[in-house]
Formats: structure tokens, sequence, C-alpha cells
């Protein structure tokens, strides 16, 4: 069993490790925030000078759109969902999560709906 000096020791080793990777991520990040900063104002410069600025045209008048109501939606087809639900209710019979009793009364009440 290690002492209490030496729990003590590991746990100060501990903190001045961690610590300096703290220390060292947090400069390593400063210097890439910095880099990448650099390297986006020197673009924009780039730009600026390779592009000459000429005068744009006047925007034209934009008039407003008529606003029309969207179409209805079209009707669900009650047989659709209909076969819908009773190939669902054939894939759950293949998989043996209901038995053929289960599967005849789902089908069924699908049916007489």
């Amino acid at each position: 069993m290690i002492g209490m000096p030496g729990l003590l020791r590991g746990i100060a080793r501990t903190a001045v490790i961690a610590g300096t990777a703290t220390a060292v991520s947090n400069r390593v990040s400063r210097r890439q925030a910095g880099r990448w900063s650099r390297q986006a104002e020197e673009e924009e410069m780039r730009q600026q000078y390779e592009q000459p600025q000429q005068p744009q045209p006047a925007p034209q008048p934009q008039y407003a759109q008529p606003q029309y109501a969207p179409p209805p939606a079209p009707a669900p087809d009650p047989m659709a969902a209909k076969i819908e639900q009773l190939q669902k209710l054939g894939e759950l019979k293949e998989q043996g999560v209901l038995t053929d009793a289960e599967f005849d009364a789902q089908k069924s009440r699908i049916l007489n709906q």
C-alpha cells in the first residue's frame, strides 16, 4: 500500500502534468486562431486588390408577387393506408412477433374500418 506521502506525490505529479498539458493546448489553440485570422485578413486584402471596384448598376425596382394559397393537399387514399397497414402486419407475422390468431384479428380490424 502506498503511504500518504507517496499518494500526495502522485496526485501532485498528475496535477503538474495536467496543468502543463492544458497550458500547451491553450497556447497551440491561440497560435492557430491567430494564424487563421491572419490568413483570412490576407485573403480579404488580396481579393480587394485583385478585383477592381466597379460601380454597381442601380437595382431594378422589385414588385411584390401576388400571393396565392397553396393547392389543397390530395385527400389520402383510405385503401392505400389499409394496404400499408396490412403489409406492416404481414412483416410482423413473418418476424414471429404476431401469432396467426393475432394476425387474423388485426387484419379483420383493419379491413372493417
